[in-house]
């Protein structure tokens, strides 16, 4: 039980907890301290010293990030001074940043933007020389914009301490300081993984997902293109938060309506792809269990997880799975199987995937996952993107009347929705495999063990008397302490599942933005998008994807079996080494 003192915050005395900092102790007793670089996720930075506190007995002031409580401490939060020097501090940090902020991107979710506001802060002081840079639009996914970093670290640390890629850092000294890749290359040529967690954690406009919004509006005017589009199971949970409405509350059926109104002529579900997705995947564990084939799988539905693999793991793309995202093989389906059934040219289908991650526009744009010569998706938006586009539209989402999905592709299993939380993959995959390989449904079907937020969950999974050994992982930096470890213990897990983003999907780069005052990728935030999937399995009457009948037939007319020549050649790929063997060298990987 942790040892409690008292401290003084205003003349006032409080009991709080002792080994934690000023700004945690504060927090817990109703006392806001303004912050920026602070983020409760990552190591103190301590640079942008807006969260100065003053402490009796102390020369200067203090960061209350940093700067532990002891007792009898006496803190002064809004003394005149403290907050002339906390204007100051902010005032030279908006000196020092683009005059836009009426078209930014951020406007109304800035944390600058805010914290200005609340400082009272209504006119720029200093005039002199800003920093200069150029936008870095080269990425297919997140762009880059220094004149908007405000040198938090947020976006440093994210990448090292939580995603383990390390592509940012600072570079430069004093008035050039600048945050950049490796050797100021491009975003698109540097090693990101396309994960988008730099903009969640981003609070100003210094980092974004490439906007594909303008592009979407121009094509659904185009009378001569047939206009599709999927979205998926995280895009339900949170997209309400953009609205206003609470976390953890689905708008599924808002969100079909809505797309509607925006002028697309048929509106499918991912979950559909998630249910195909699973058919695949546990056929072909079953298949590598029974005839020895590399293992443990890997999971292959992120696409984060998939550029980081190539990239630092070239050694486990054996283990990878063949299956590609429910996001590439609905698209398949819907360039093929639909365009067939609606007997159109399927170069006039216009197939538009709204999800909650940057690297899904990433993943639309490779060429392993072209068919018949075509994209299977040509437009990917985030959540973000979508709820921008509604609100453009003059689309009433919160009164809005839901409605359902088109057929065929819009009947789903309470298992395609579990997808977008971490081990929701896994949890279907395992609820699929256990009935084909014992011929009896699964009793148990929500498997615990292999939920919730833990970086790294394990679980046996009991196959008529043959034990097979699971792990689940998400946030890269997990990724990378798992398959060390497997490195090691190779026969340690016959299954393993990997999320590139916290939480899973439901914590994607293309998320809604934190609320005011709250934590971008907060974790009770996460559980209550986790519990909203979850809520969706419950009330479903199918929840496991072999007993989608709109999957039956599909396979019946038009695939055949799972695994089979036609269903490999459209819902399965490959991937190989980012790098040629010797182009980078060996330090500089996990290897």
């Amino acid at each position: 039980m942790a040892k409690t003192i008292t401290i003084y915050v205003d003349n006032k005395p409080y009991k709080v907890e002792d080994n934690q900092t000023i700004m945690q102790a504060l927090d817990k007793i109703g006392y806001h301290i303004p912050r920026l670089c602070y983020h409760p996720k990552l190591s103190i930075e301590g640079a942008c010293r807006v969260c100065i506190v003053e402490v009796e007995g102390m020369r200067n002031y203090v960061a209350s990030c940093a700067y532990p409580v002891y007792d009898g401490m006496k803190i002064h939060t809004n003394t005149p001074q403290l907050r002339r020097a906390r204007r100051d501090i902010v005032e030279l940090i908006v000196d020092n940043h683009p005059m836009d902020c009426h078209t930014c991107d951020r406007n109304g979710t800035c944390e600058l933007q805010r914290l200005t506001y609340s400082m009272g802060i209504k006119q720029r002081h200093f005039v002199g020389e800003r920093k200069r840079y150029e936008k870095d639009v080269s990425f297919v996914s997140v762009i880059r914009d220094p004149e908007k970093c405000i040198l938090c670290g947020r976006c440093v640390r994210v990448c090292s301490e939580i995603q383990g890629v390390f592509n940012l850092t600072y570079a430069y000294r004093g008035f050039k300081t600048v945050v950049t890749t490796a050797f100021d290359m491009p975003m698109a040529e540097s090693v990101c993984s396309a994960c988008g967690q730099c903009v969640n954690v981003c609070p100003t406009a210094a980092f974004l997902e490439k906007n594909n919004t303008q592009e979407l509006f121009e094509k659904l005017r185009d009378p001569s293109l047939i206009k599709v589009v999927q979205f998926a199971p995280s895009v339900r949970a949170a997209i309400g938060e953009a609205f206003g409405f609470p976390a953890g509350v689905s708008k599924e059926k808002e969100t079909v309506a809505a797309l509607r109104k925006l002028g697309f002529d048929y509106v499918f579900d991912t979950q559909v792809g998630a249910d195909f997705t699973i058919m695949e995947e546990a056929s072909e564990l079953l298949y590598r269990l029974k005839n020895k084939g590399k293992l443990p799988m890997l999971t292959s539905c992120s696409a984060a997880w998939m550029k980081f693999v190539e990239q630092f793991f070239p050694d486990f793309l054996d283990n990878i799975s063949t299956c590609k995202s429910p996001m590439s093989m609905l698209g398949a389906l819907i360039k093929t199987y639909f365009a067939q059934k609606i007997k159109v040219d399927p170069k006039k289908i216009l197939s538009v995937a709204v999800m909650c991650c940057t690297a899904k526009k990433y993943e639309a744009a490779r060429p392993e996952l072209m068919v018949e010569g075509m994209r299977a998706v040509d437009i990917v938006i985030t959540t973000r993107e979508l709820a921008w586009m509604i609100k453009s539209a003059g689309i009433d989402f919160i009164n809005i009347e839901p409605e359902e999905f088109d057929q065929p592709l819009g009947i789903s299993s309470g298992g395609g929705a579990i997808f977008g939380a971490t081990g929701g993959v896994m949890e279907s995959a395992i609820r699929t495999a256990y009935e084909l390989y014992t011929g009896e449904p699964l009793l148990d079907i929500e498997i615990q063990p292999i939920r919730g937020m833990k970086g790294i969950k394990e679980g046996v999974v009991d196959l008529n008397g043959e034990k097979i050994k699971v792990a689940v992982a998400h946030g890269l930096g997990n990724a990378i302490k798992l398959l060390e470890f497997v490195r090691k213990e190779p026969k340690s897990y016959h299954f393993i599942e990997i999320m590139g983003c916290p939480g899973g999907c439901i914590g994607g780069g293309g998320q809604p933005y934190a609320g005011y005052n709250s934590i971008p990728l907060d974790e009770e935030i996460l559980k209550k998008r986790a519990e909203a999937l979850y809520d969706i399995d419950r009330k479903k009457s199918i929840r496991a994807a072999h007993n989608n009948p709109i999957l039956r037939r599909i396979y019946k007319e038009f695939l055949g079996e799972p695994l089979g020549e036609k269903a490999y050649k459209l819902l399965h790929t490959h991937y190989k080494p980012k790098y040629p063997k010797g182009i980078i060298p060996k330090e500089l990987t996990f290897r």
